[in-house]
């Protein structure tokens, strides 16, 4: 490991953070806007549709126009709002947050890979930096996802999740660069704290989707549907699920090589392992006693709030070999 910090490598990751931040903000604006003046889901479904008109000797079928269309009725009521052709403009705030998102999404791992560099470790030796990559995760698990189900839904929500989180290193989590405790001076910290960071990633993503399955209220047409956001929380669950479960396992193979013992009750270990518990009650429930919907998403974020403690309440709150940290006084 180099004696000394690269503090131009050093400089230019916290500037990348801050452009991150911005980037992250502007796509949460854009999504935001998609989803306020987008087309709805209700919209195609809310236009007449032509009719085709009757096969035979020419003859328009009762109640059916000559160009086929169906006539508005008096009884019929007048297309909502949300039934209206969105503005055009609207059209390009859905790609231009994902591109927002990418943008952000790269300078997020340019960051990270310019702070490695600067100090020669894995960028993730103290709460700052796992955070930081803890909301590239989750930004990356959004991102990757929406390439194959349709989630853009869930931007406005991911990106500030992403942006808060960040803002919160910056503001009370920040360190200088600089080396690591020898504890952390071993290549199991590209094992096991990477696994926990892809598996924190997935489980931010499910938990939004929670968050906002609660907070939907019926009727609404600009939101996803309750059904669409209890899918892709239980997918990036089953996800991340087996990721955090050899997370738990490889911190107890590198507690073993560090400290002489595979599981201390260590606070990090002890809450790690709730973690692991609430998120296999969450699928056990919802694997054998069928449980769906609103007490399906009661549990996860249960679990969430366990994982959330975790990752953060513990070092800030309690002690233990966990303590290096470096969270700033």
């Amino acid at each position: 490991m180099p004696a000394e910090v690269d503090t131009g490598l050093a400089t230019l990751s916290d500037q990348l953070i801050l452009a991150t931040v911005l980037l992250y903000v502007f796509a949460m604006i854009a999504y935001a806007l998609d989803l306020a003046f987008g087309r709805s889901a209700g919209t195609a479904a809310g236009a007449a549709r032509p009719v085709p008109a009757a096969v035979g000797a020419g003859v328009v079928g009762a109640g059916v126009a000559r160009d086929g269309a169906v006539p508005a009725r008096d009884d019929e009521p007048a297309l909502r709002p949300a039934d209206r052709e969105p503005p055009a403009w609207t059209r390009w705030a859905g790609p231009a947050g994902v591109a927002l998102s990418w943008l952000g999404w790269a300078a997020n791992l340019a960051s990270l890979l310019t702070r490695g560099l600067a100090v020669g470790r894995w960028p993730w030796g103290n709460m700052y930096e796992f955070v930081v990559a803890m909301c590239f995760a989750a930004m990356s698990a959004f991102l990757f996802m929406q390439l194959r189900y349709r989630i853009r839904f869930l931007g406005a929500f991911v990106a500030v999740a992403a942006a808060l989180g960040l803002g919160f290193a910056v503001r009370y989590l920040h360190v200088q660069a600089g080396p690591v405790v020898p504890a952390l001076n071993s290549y199991w910290i590209a094992i096991h704290v990477s696994a926990a960071i892809i598996a924190s990633g997935l489980f931010i993503l499910a938990g939004v989707s929670g968050i906002l399955y609660l907070v939907r209220k019926d009727g609404s047409v600009r939101l996803p549907s309750r059904p669409d956001l209890e899918r892709v929380a239980h997918r990036a669950i089953v996800i991340g699920f087996p990721i955090w479960t050899f997370a738990v396992i490889a911190g107890a193979l590198w507690a073993d090589k560090a400290w002489g013992r595979y599981w201390g009750w260590d606070p990090k270990e002890i809450w790690a392992f709730i973690t692991w518990i609430a998120y296999a009650a969450y699928l056990h429930a919802r694997a054998t006693a069928g449980w769906k919907g609103k007490a399906a998403m009661i549990v996860q974020l249960v679990a969430f709030g366990c994982l959330l403690f975790n990752l953060v309440g513990v070092n800030i709150f309690l002690g233990g070999l966990h303590s290096y940290a470096e969270v700033p006084g």
